[in-house]
């Protein structure tokens, strides 16, 4: 069985390759393998931005902020999807959590 490294790096290269579809596919099944593996997580919510399925990004984001919770960037990601959902009430949430974050309160 391949190891989540080894499923990340395959989808990563799919993803470079443009192949947007299997990228996720393979994301998904490090995710069946590992469900708290937040990497895949974080890039499904850019995978699947960027194949406009807004809802999908939406979920994977807030779970990669559930498993990564003092991360700042995890929000700021977290709010660049809800931007691009055209959700700015949430963006504007998740963007003031990082702040939140980064400022140590």
């Amino acid at each position: 069985m391949p190891t989540n490294e080894e499923l990340y790096s395959e989808a990563d290269k799919l993803k470079d390759s443009g192949d947007l579809e299997a990228a996720a596919a393979k994301l998904n099944e490090l995710l069946a393998q590992d469900p708290n593996y937040a990497l895949a997580h974080s890039a499904l919510a850019v995978i699947y931005t960027r194949l406009r399925q807004h809802d999908e990004a939406i979920q994977h984001a807030l779970k990669t902020c559930e498993l990564e919770p003092k991360d700042a960037f995890s929000f700021t990601a977290l709010s660049v999807t809800y931007q691009r959902a055209g959700r700015i009430p949430e963006a504007e949430d998740a963007m003031a959590r990082a702040r939140m974050i980064q400022g140590g309160h």
